[in-house]
Parts: C-alpha cells; structure tokens; sequence
C-alpha cells in the first residue's frame, strides 16, 4: 500500500465529522489518560494501605455496584437535564471523588467512597453516547463510534503504562493526577461543547410544555431492545472473563503474571492498531451478519483457550476476541442508536450500560466459580456455548431489523431517521411519540467494558 493510499485512507476516516465531534473525543482521550486508579487501586489498598485481598475485591465491587446503580439514574438526567450538565455533574463529581478517595485510610470511609467514585465513573456514559448521537449524521455513527473506542483504549494503554511508573513515587500522585484529568474533560466540555438534547416539544409533534413520551416502562416494554440489552449482556460476560478468569486460569497452568500481561496485551494493541481499518472495511456490509459473525468469534475465541499450552498460542486467541470486540463495539453502538427514540436517548443509553455494568459484576463471579468447581476447560466450553447462543439470538433478532436501516454509507437511513426508530417497541408504549434510526451504542470497556 503506497504512502498516498495511507494517506488517503486516514484522511477518509476521519473527514465529515463535526467539530463537536472531536472536542467530545478529545474529552474521551483526556479522561482515559488519566485512568490510573482503575489499574493500582487493588495494590495501593494491599501493599499501601495493607489491607487484605478480600477487601481490595470488595471494594471493587463496589465500584462495579456504583456503575449498576447510577446506570439508570444517569439516562434519566441525560434526557431531563440535558447531555451537556449531566457530563458536569458526572466529571465533577468523579474528580472530586477519586481525589478524596486518595486520602481515606479507614475501611467504611474507602468503601463509601469507592461507591461514589463508581457511581460518578459510570455517570458520564449515556450522556456521551447520546450526546454523539445527536451530533454525527446517521450515516457517520458507526465510524464515530469506532473512532472513539479507539480513543478509550489509546488512552487506557498509554495510562497503563505511566500508572506503573506513577505508583513507583506516590500512589496519591496517581488519585490526584486522575482527578485533574477528570476536571479537565469538565472544562473542555463546559467551554467546547453546546448541549445537543433535541427539543422535547419538537420531538413531540410540537406540542409545547409537555414532557418526552419516553419513560423507563417505554424503555422495558420495548421488546427489541431489551432483546439487545440482554444480548449484549452475555456477550459481556463472555468478554469480561479476560480480567479475572484468563489470568487465574494461567496462573493455575504455570504461566506468570508477566506472560499474562503480555497475553493481554494483544487486546489493546490489535485495537489501537486495526480498529480504524476493520472499521472501515466492514461499515459498507451487512451489519446483520457481522453481529452474528462478533458473536461467534468472541465466543469461540475464549473456547479456544482450552486448547492452549504455551504463550503463542494464548496470544492467537487474544487476537481471535479482540478482532469480535472491534467488530461489535461500534456496530451495536450503532444499533442502539438506531433504536433509541430521539427524545429518549438518555434512557436507552443509559439501560444498554446497565448490561455491561451488571455483567462487569457477575462475570468474574460467574468465572471464578466454574473454575474451582469445574475446571477451565469447562469455562472456555461455556463460552463457546455462550457466543453461540448469542449469535442465534442476534440472527432472530436481525432478521425483523432492516439491511437498509444498519447500512453505513453515503445515503444509509435517510427514511427511517425521518421516520423514526425501531417504532414496534417505543411507538407502542407512546404512541404518537417521534423517534429516530440511526445507530449508536457503546463498547463498553467497558474494557472493555468499559464504555468511557
């Protein structure tokens, strides 16, 4: 490929997006630089503070706690209040936070507060999502969505390196550097960024002075949805065995922690590396197919670990999930977009992060017991089982979801982003109610799971 093909490339993945784009992605890469407490919070509590491995995992539960119950709450504000204050509140609220979590030494004060941080962590994410769905043309989403997953996790492994050395010095280095990070992505989103929520009363036909038709019952009376809401929920947890399964289960095959972080470090490196191109090279296909394919390969990628006996090949199945994980992040992004009413956007983002974050808590539960009980071996196998009963339910579930409405190029969802989203489940529960297609939805890191 010549130098002008690169060029050209590059140049065509990142034009005709608009100017608020980049400042919300630029927002995203600040916050993941500074993601340092994620990464040492258990050996700042262990080896720092000296409390035991126990109370490390509790309170990073509670952190995952936090996210499950500010997931639903965050929606709400994002469509009441507004994408623009409930980023604010979130980033504020997280900065303030994590600094004072550096300074707690008693347990219940730690525990408190670690809540809170996970509470005002997870805030920010429907806001995000929704905020770029309100400002990136249909056509564009799937590529805006790829494009600020690839931030999260350029940051994340850029934070995870300058983490280590930052905990060398001083951990409170590291809850302080986080929280000036944090409060910086405030300001550029107080100084950058206009608020985007479309107006309610111009969603609702016009009629003024009446709140959005969406609820929270809208949200679960919508079949289809919540059919990807649950969807994603096992493909999450399939996903997330990479945390807490993968390095007990190489442990426990004679691997060292040194082998696992390289092992792991496939993810974010193939990310950063491929993410952009594989982006480009799916978004003119059937997104249909492609959830089914991300499905099978996430799942067959785990259960190929059971086959794994050196380095190698650990590394080769990294590479097999992590190419699902490309190709889902962005695509079902999209989807939930394309589903979520314009009004409601808050809502719906916020119940597709409640699926990561419920599965962020049970995955390394769910993981860790089948290995003592059962073997890794049968973990991987379920993991298989798992991605193939997804995919299943994607292929049902796609079938009722036009090829033209998940179409990324020029001209794509032209009338259903008129006409309104996936109006079998929204529309039902408020008739009446304008909606909109057009993709969206998060990757969720989280790691992954992380949505940022």
């Amino acid at each position: 490929m010549s130098v002008a093909s690169v060029r050209r490339a590059a140049k065509e993945s990142v034009s005709g997006l608009p100017r608020a784009f980049w400042w919300l992605w630029a927002s995203t890469l600040v916050n993941r630089l500074g993601a340092f407490v994620s990464i040492f919070l258990a050996m700042f509590l262990t080896a720092d503070q000296g409390h035991s491995a126990s109370f490390a995992g509790f309170v990073g539960a509670l952190l995952g706690l936090g996210s499950v119950v500010s997931s639903i709450g965050a929606g709400v504000m994002t469509d009441r209040l507004g994408r623009r204050p409930t980023l604010l509140i979130a980033q504020s609220s997280t900065a303030v936070s994590v600094a004072v979590l550096g300074f707690m030494t008693d347990p219940v004060a730690i525990s408190v507060v670690a809540f809170v941080v996970g509470m005002a962590g997870n805030a920010s994410r429907p806001a995000v999502q929704a905020m770029m769905a309100d400002i990136v043309a249909p056509e564009d989403r799937v590529r805006a969505f790829a494009l600020n997953y690839w931030a999260i996790n350029l940051g994340f492994a850029i934070s995870s390196v300058a983490a280590g050395f930052v905990a060398e010095h001083s951990y409170l280095i590291g809850f302080l550097g986080e929280a000036a990070m944090t409060m910086l992505c405030a300001v550029l989103v107080f100084v950058k960024l206009p608020e985007s929520r479309p107006d309610a009363a111009a969603a609702d036909g016009g009629a003024k002075g009446t709140e959005p038709a969406v609820s929270m019952r809208t949200v679960l009376r919508d079949g289809r949805f919540m059919a990807v809401v649950g969807l994603s929920f096992l493909l999450a947890v399939v996903f997330l065995q990479s945390q807490v399964a993968l390095p007990v289960a190489m442990a426990d095959a004679g691997f060292s922690t040194k082998d696992f972080g390289m092992a792991i470090a496939v993810n974010g490196i193939l990310i950063v590396a491929v993410q952009i191109p594989v982006t480009r090279f799916i978004e003119h296909r059937d997104q249909r197919m492609l959830m089914v394919l991300a499905a099978l390969l996430g799942g067959y990628g785990f259960g190929l670990t059971a086959f794994a006996g050196s380095l190698a090949v650990y590394m080769l199945t990294v590479c097999v999930w992590t190419l699902a994980e490309i190709i889902n992040s962005p695509i079902q992004m999209g989807l939930v977009a394309r589903l979520s009413p314009v009004h409601g956007r808050g809502r719906y983002q916020g119940m597709y992060t409640l699926s990561w974050a419920t599965a962020s808590l049970i995955a390394p539960v769910a993981g860790g017991t089948v290995i003592d009980r059962f073997g890794a071996d049968a973990l991987w196998a379920g993991c298989a089982v798992v991605g193939t009963i997804t995919a299943g339910g994607y292929w049902l579930l796609m079938r009722r979801v036009p090829a033209t409405g998940l179409a990324t190029g020029a001209g794509a969802e032209t009338a259903p982003e008129a006409a309104g989203p996936a109006a079998e489940g929204a529309s039902e529960a408020a008739p009446g109610a304008a909606s909109e297609a057009g993709p969206e939805e998060p990757g969720v890191r989280p790691s992954a799971g992380a949505p940022a």
